[in-house]
């Protein structure tokens, strides 16, 4: 009984094996298959991508990419560039030292201040681009500026949060020895807690910034013509005279480029992030 019972086990084991192989390539293909559709068309003239239906097998041509970069596309680059770098840099320099604030100091409206940086989360950003428009524009902090005071207080509550786990895992006790040796305050949080964070710091700051790069909404209505952003510059590809899918799809794979590059590169790092970095009840 006991060996039959061990081969129906080990039978149900392998199902099951199956199964989750199975799931996990229909969910790599349903994300893969369209980035292969967006980069093949991006190589097809307009009339190879209406002509014969789809096909992976064609003589690709650069004209796409030739014809955005000649305008305004690099314009728009740039501007991307400079919120996304800067919006990440204010948001992890302010949420690092609000994290730590809420994990080690103890004052009056702590629990009020925590729990409302979560509650600012789930508001999603849509419902407040009117009120940010018109609150914006009436001080002139429309333009890039604006933009990234934006992008800082919508990515705060997640970069708090997210480092807040970190932080608590960090035993006092080091700090604790660090004050005994000498170490100031300061001196402790930059030399001491700061390079346990890297992991955390780096999960936070991917998110940021991708963020930061994809946003449309707000991009668009808090931006003029010279300080667009690319999710706007894409948009702007899509005519009352028709779509020019070709150079859609082109700049579709520019825009993708970088944060498809953080990544990768902090592939371990993200995973380290949504990990060790859950808040434990």
């Amino acid at each position: 009984m006991s060996a039959l019972g061990a081969t129906r086990s080990n039978g149900l084991s392998a199902v099951a094996r199956f199964g989750q192989l199975s799931i996990a390539w229909l969910l790599a293909l349903a994300v893969i298959v369209p980035l292969l559709v967006m980069v093949s068309t991006s190589f097809k003239t307009q009339r190879q991508i209406f002509d014969g239906g789809f096909s992976f097998i064609f003589m690709p041509t650069l004209e796409n990419y030739r014809n955005i970069l000649e305008g305004r596309f690099l314009g728009y680059v740039g501007n991307s560039i400079v919120v996304g770098v800067v919006a990440t840099a204010l948001t992890l320099v302010l949420g690092t030292m609000c994290a730590y604030a809420l994990s080690r100091f103890t004052f009056i409206g702590r629990t009020p201040i925590a729990m409302g940086t979560l509650l600012l989360r789930t508001i999603p950003p849509a419902v407040l681009a009117v009120p940010i428009y018109f609150i914006w524009t009436s001080i002139g902090l429309a333009g890039l500026g604006g933009l990234i005071l934006v992008y800082v207080a919508l990515n705060l509550p997640f970069t708090i949060w997210l480092l807040y786990g970190f932080i608590e895992q960090v035993p006092r006790e080091l700090e604790e020895s660090a004050a005994v040796d000498g170490c100031g305050p300061f001196r402790s949080f930059f030399y001491l807690i700061l390079p346990l964070l890297k992991p955390g710091l780096a999960a936070a700051g991917i998110f940021t910034f991708r963020i930061a790069w994809n946003e449309l909404v707000l991009a668009s209505i808090l931006t003029d013509r010279n300080s667009r952003t690319l999710p706007y510059a894409v948009f702007l590809y899509i005519k009352d005279t028709g779509i020019d899918w070709g150079e859609l799809m082109a700049a579709g794979v520019l825009v993708a480029i970088p944060p498809l590059i953080f990544t990768f590169v902090a592939a371990r790092q993200i995973i380290a992030g949504l990990t060790s970095g859950a808040v434990k009840g």
